[in-house]
């Protein structure tokens, strides 16, 4: 069973990126920011719209559209 991200956990890790952006060290921002959950509606329109495969290429955390769609879905 996959876990899930609390919403107090997606916001903490955010406030950090942010502040990493206002530096300027912009990989580490896109590193944690990938690391949030992409919300499922977003992936299922990023797949019907773009495919598969950029929606697998993007290096976004895809636990939380596994958890709800199954692992098939991302195979598909």
């Amino acid at each position: 069973m996959l876990e899930t991200m609390t919403l107090d956990e997606k916001l903490a890790i955010s406030n950090r990126a942010g502040s990493l952006s206002k530096t300027g060290n912009n990989e580490e921002y896109y590193r944690l920011m990938k690391s949030i959950p992409m919300p499922p509606y977003l992936a299922k329109v990023i797949k019907e719209k773009v495919g598969l495969e950029c929606l697998l290429k993007t290096g976004w955390n895809l636990s939380e559209v596994e958890a709800e769609f199954g692992p098939d879905w991302l195979r598909h």
